[in-house]
């Protein structure tokens, strides 16, 4: 198998930039680096491409290892065909090679091997030759056991020889697959008090169309001992669709032994076999659904509008114990820390209005930040009331790990001498100065965007989130003079000791230049090719090092300066800004002898030096007031943000306790395949209200 060519033909991409990509991930070059700086050699792929061809070109170079290893296995028994060698060389899938491979398997004691140390493999042989003329008793005597115990013996065998054949495997695997049925149970006697898989007690869909999340919720139904879960399938078109090909003489005396043989075969041994298979290929494909939307809803919640230059309130709500406040400055330090009592049991409301009200006025707050968990909306409550007549806002923050965080040897080390629920009512305000720098001190595991987390691979799933972690945080950049371990272990290239020694350089002086970080200790050569043009350097002595153009560009972007007649200097002015704006790229690119795509990201690092892509995003929801339950009517509109995407749709809060539910048959008028095609986390809609449940205090919103 020629694997570039299968990559690319898989993929839709140009050979040349599969051979591009694999070949400067041999050079240890990172995903990162290769999608932002070497565009002209892959064609311009981006991050996700990469890993793409990465991922899918490990698996298919362990298939052919695999192959290489089942051939070479077979010929040391003097056992492999031409035929088998091709057969085997064929396979593009790992169940295809194995099934090959099953007959020539080293057997553990069965049935069958029993049979063979009986001698009875050549009685066996006798009856698949289906002979026309003779009878059973002529034909299994001379093995010293009586006819019946022979032919049950032989048949054995049989049965083995039929499990065994890959092409038997194949058909009656693509059958189930195509036409048979997934269906679950509600096991007897079981506790399921919340109904939580009350529509799963009589459930039956086809194989082929079940959704994965539905999969994923049969899984963990299964797994809580309150489903039972079983593949169902026409049992005797099955054996029908067998014996066709098994029976090579219908009229042969032998056809009832080699149709028990086939029933037991399929009973025993292939049907197990498969339907264990086919779980397990529905729950490997509905992991990576899940993990794709837990991906795509990550990144979408780590790229979050930052707000800049605001003093914020941290406020983690709780009842018995207080909430805890947390006053920061515009650059996330601690002012001061507070506790209040505003509900049960020490209903100290007014003591904690004023308390609340005198920080805001001593330290002139914006924005409360009011976490999401226990106690949160009647805290919300109480900040609404508070604050009326003040010019502050405030707005709910997800505060998914944010006790993970406060718990943590990181969160310790930064605040030894506070308790965990003070430490999270600064993470919580934090969340809403820099989301991103915030989220990265958290397990990404933690953060709680997805659907069925705990259900799927969570190999998969932790390296699928640090990829995305890591494709943001690049992607924003960060500056490396006010950055944190935790934020700097994402950057291309970097190592746990280089990051060590830069933060031992700012313990004495702040970085100048990115020369400076190339002189640091560890920062080989290919360290700083990769993690340089992430570092940025915002008040700096180059303006460039404040920008995404890497420094091996430095002398070009001169060039392109010089051709165009512009200075550096003049970096902020129109004149400046229009002269790049309109100025012909391609003819700049063959001026300068550099390709179009590294010619095009110059320009608009020039023309936008340090823009945080997050600034181009849309504002965080603001509040001032509370919204009931009682407040809302049918066909309301609200204002709300997306806080999750599922596959059955959003979930979206809209100043209720509990967020309200857009079905994915109300997210367009059109059909929608997947509400991520529509929404996406963080987005701020305008919705309506399409059903509300006072007694369960659920509400359902509608796009149309």
């Amino acid at each position: 198998m020629d694997i570039i060519t299968k990559l690319a033909n898989d993929l839709n991409i140009k050979r040349s930039g599969v051979e591009a990509v694999l070949k400067l991930l041999s050079e240890d070059c990172t995903i990162p680096f290769i999608a932002r700086y070497r565009k002209e050699a892959t064609g311009n792929l981006n991050e996700e491409q990469i890993g793409i061809i990465d991922e899918q070109y490990r698996y298919l170079v362990n298939l052919e290892k695999r192959k290489e290893d089942i051939i070479r296995l077979i010929a040391e028994k003097d056992l492999l065909t031409p035929e088998l060698e091709e057969k085997i060389k064929a396979c593009e899938k790992l169940v295809e090679v194995e099934d090959l491979y099953r007959p020539f398997k080293e057997k553990k004691k069965t049935k069958a091997t029993e049979a063979i140390k009986m001698g009875l493999e050549p009685l066996a042989k006798k009856i698949m030759a289906f002979p026309k003329n003779g009878n059973l008793e002529s034909l299994a005597s001379g093995y010293n056991m009586s006819i019946d115990e022979a032919l049950l013996n032989a048949s054995y065998i049989i049965s083995e020889w039929i499990s065994d054949n890959a092409y038997y495997r194949k058909i009656i695997r693509n059958y189930i697959y195509n036409n048979g049925l997934i269906v679950s149970k509600k096991k007897k006697n079981s506790s399921d008090e919340d109904h939580t898989y009350e529509m799963y007690y009589e459930f039956q869909d086809k194989i082929k169309y079940i959704k994965h999340y539905r999969v994923l919720a049969l899984n963990r139904g299964e797994k809580e001992g309150i489903l039972t879960v079983s593949i169902v399938f026409d049992n005797e078109k099955v054996i029908n669709l067998l014996k066709e090909k098994v029976i090579k003489e219908p009229t042969s005396f032998v056809c009832e032994i080699v149709n028990n043989a086939i029933i037991d075969s399929l009973k025993r041994l292939i049907i197990p076999s498969i339907e264990r298979e086919i779980r397990a290929e529905l729950t490997e494909k509905a992991s990576i659904e899940a993990i794709k939307t837990f991906k795509e809803n990550l990144g979408k919640l780590l790229i979050t509008k930052p707000i800049k230059n605001k003093t914020v309130l941290g406020f983690d709500p709780a009842f018995r114990t207080g909430c805890k406040l947390a006053v920061l400055n515009p650059y996330g330090e601690v002012l001061e820390i507070a506790t209040i009592y505003p509900h049960e049991p020490q209903n100290k409301k007014e003591e904690a209005t004023k308390i609340l009200r005198d920080l805001i006025n001593k330290y002139h707050i914006d924005i409360i930040a009011i976490g999401n968990g226990t106690a949160s909306r009647e805290s919300e409550m109480f900040v609404a009331e508070a604050i009326k007549g003040l010019p502050v806002k405030y707005n709910i923050v997800s505060e998914a790990g944010a006790s993970v965080y406060s718990a943590s040897k990181l969160a310790i080390a930064e605040f030894p001498d506070l308790t965990v629920e003070k430490r999270s009512a600064i993470s919580i305000g934090r969340r809403i100065q820099d989301p991103l720098s915030e989220l990265v001190k958290i397990d990404p595991k933690s953060i709680g965007v997805g659907e069925y987390q705990h259900d799927v691979n969570q190999a998969n799933l932790g390296e699928a989130l640090d990829f995305t972690v890591q494709k943001i945080v690049n992607e924003v950049g960060v500056n490396i003079n006010t950055a944190s371990d935790s934020i700097l272990k994402y950057i291309s290239g970097l190592t746990k000791k280089t990051i060590e020694n830069i933060q031992n350089f700012k313990k004495e002086k702040t970085f100048k230049n990115r020369e400076e970080i190339k002189k640091l200790k560890g920062i080989t050569p290919k360290i700083y090719e990769q993690c340089i043009g992430f570092l940025r350097i915002t008040d700096g002595e180059n303006i460039l090092d404040r920008t995404k153009i890497h420094p091996e560009s430095y002398d070009k972007t001169y060039e392109l300066l010089n051709y165009l007649n512009l200075d550096l200097k003049n970096i902020d002015t129109l004149e400046f800004k229009d002269t790049l704006k309109n100025c012909d790229i391609n003819n700049i690119s063959s001026q300068i002898n550099l390709d179009v795509y590294t010619t095009t990201d110059i320009i608009n690092e020039l023309l936008n030096p340090g823009l945080d892509p997050r600034d181009n995003l849309e504002d965080v929801l603001l509040k001032s007031d509370v919204l009931t339950i009682d407040d809302l009517e049918v066909g309301m509109e609200l204002k709300g943000t997306v806080r999750n995407v599922v596959s059955f749709g959003a979930f979206v809060d809209i100043g209720l306790k509990n967020d309200g539910l857009i079905h994915i048959s109300k997210l367009s008028k059109d059909f929608v395949k997947n509400p991520l095609d529509v929404v996406e986390v963080g987005d701020i809609i305008t919705c309506y209200v399409e059903k509300i449940d006072k007694e369960k205090k659920k509400v359902n919103l509608t796009l149309i």
